[in-house]
């Protein structure tokens, strides 16, 4: 289980209990009202205390939520304004709709540090990873390939797990067994094309994974 899946289990049962409190650094990205894309993506943190949440924002912003009737999801802000909480980003995070914009909280802050030169595959290292290594990734409607960073956990008979950071910077695992692919919280549909699996993840990405990343030698 990867970090962003204890975070993301610890805040639902702080949720499920009235009397439980946490916070956590988090990565926050605005989104205008009417907008599917974002030119902010900052710090935030996120706290949760009996139902009331606070989302504190770098560039200043403070959101007060009040729990609002007695359906999850709904808030109410410090300015009387209704917010909504959605949960469309599964184990990453959570969706809050304001009148004016949406919040998109991610647990993950990695896409928000500082690139390190010395590493092209961060934030995966061989510290932790049998190896890294940057895989070809786009959305499904695009023609030209990006890059996207991944850690390989290799097991026997050419088996093994690929931790792949988005070019959204959510993280998440994708399984190569002898049987099937798979992937962690996610739709994953993999096709063998010679010597790489090309995987399609919740018909939105596709990645590249190469045999040879999966089995060494």
């Amino acid at each position: 289980m990867n970090r962003w899946s204890v975070i993301a289990g610890v805040m639902t049962l702080a949720w499920a209990s009235s009397s439980a409190a946490d916070s956590t650094a988090a990565r926050c990205d605005i989104y205008p009202a009417g907008e599917d894309h974002t030119e902010q993506m900052i710090h935030c943190t996120f706290s949760q205390r009996q139902g009331y949440i606070t989302i504190t924002r770098e560039d200043g912003i403070t959101h007060e939520l009040s729990p609002v009737g007695d359906g999850p999801g709904n808030f109410r802000d410090q300015d009387g304004r209704d917010v909504y909480r959605q949960s469309g980003l599964g184990d990453q995070g959570l969706i809050f709709r304001f009148p004016d914009e949406s919040v998109y909280v991610y647990w993950s802050t990695a896409a928000l540090e500082r690139s390190d030169d010395d590493n092209p595959t961060a934030p995966f290292s061989t510290k932790d990873y049998d190896a890294t290594t940057l895989l070809r990734c786009r959305g499904v409607n695009e023609a030209d390939y990006g890059t996207c960073p991944a850690g390989v956990l290799r097991m026997e008979d050419g088996q093994g797990s690929v931790v792949v950071q988005s070019r959204k910077g959510e993280q998440f695992t994708i399984n190569f067994m002898k049987d099937y692919v798979n992937a962690t919280n996610r739709e994953a549909e993999a096709e063998l094309q010679g010597d790489i699996w090309m995987v399609t993840i919740d018909g939105k990405d596709v990645y590249e994974v190469p045999l040879s990343v999966i089995e060494g030698g």
